[in-house]
């Protein structure tokens, strides 16, 4: 079985060439026992249907629609599924994958993270898929932290990820 990175093994990975992660916004409080508190940049909410084919030529994804945070930096979500991108850039070596997993306060408000493996190789701005389940909705800020990613090394090395969605979100 594959050892979890603990936060000693991870603290070297951020601060090495290149760095685990960039556009963290504070390292003491993201940096956890057993991984890496990801944080919200934006969300936004779907305006149409997605589409997925046996060939990816076939993939379509939904428009999405940015939704405004108030002044303070808060908005009021109700009960459905969101679009969320994070603020920090992730870098995974070839060598090293990550699982995503919601903070535990999150399910407490009746809110869920869908995610996704992150790849071996894997460079960019992640995305996930937030469901309010709440009834009476969801209040959030901008720039909290949402999501724990837990890292796992590899056996070995892989050629790392080669997908349509290296690069995402960076520029």
């Amino acid at each position: 079985m594959s050892p979890v990175f603990s936060k000693k093994d991870l603290h070297k990975l951020i601060t090495g060439t290149p760095p685990l992660f960039e556009g963290y916004l504070d390292l003491k409080q993201q940096l956890q026992p057993n991984g890496f508190d990801m944080t919200l940049r934006d969300i936004a909410a779907f305006q149409d249907a997605g589409q997925m084919g046996i060939d990816n030529r076939d993939r379509k994804l939904p428009e999405l629609k940015p939704l405004a945070f108030d002044a303070l930096g808060w908005l009021k979500l109700d009960p459905g599924s969101y679009m969320i991108t994070y603020n920090e850039i992730v870098n995974l070596p070839v060598h090293i994958m990550a699982l995503g997993r919601p903070r535990s306060s999150l399910l407490r408000c009746g809110v869920t993270i869908g995610t996704a493996v992150w790849d071996a190789g894997y460079s960019g701005r992640s995305q996930s898929l937030m469901v309010v389940y709440n009834p009476r909705g969801f209040r959030v800020q901008q720039n909290t932290r949402l999501m724990q990613l837990v890292f796992m090394t590899l056996t070995e090395a892989t050629e790392g990820y080669q997908g349509v969605y290296q690069g995402e979100n960076i520029k």
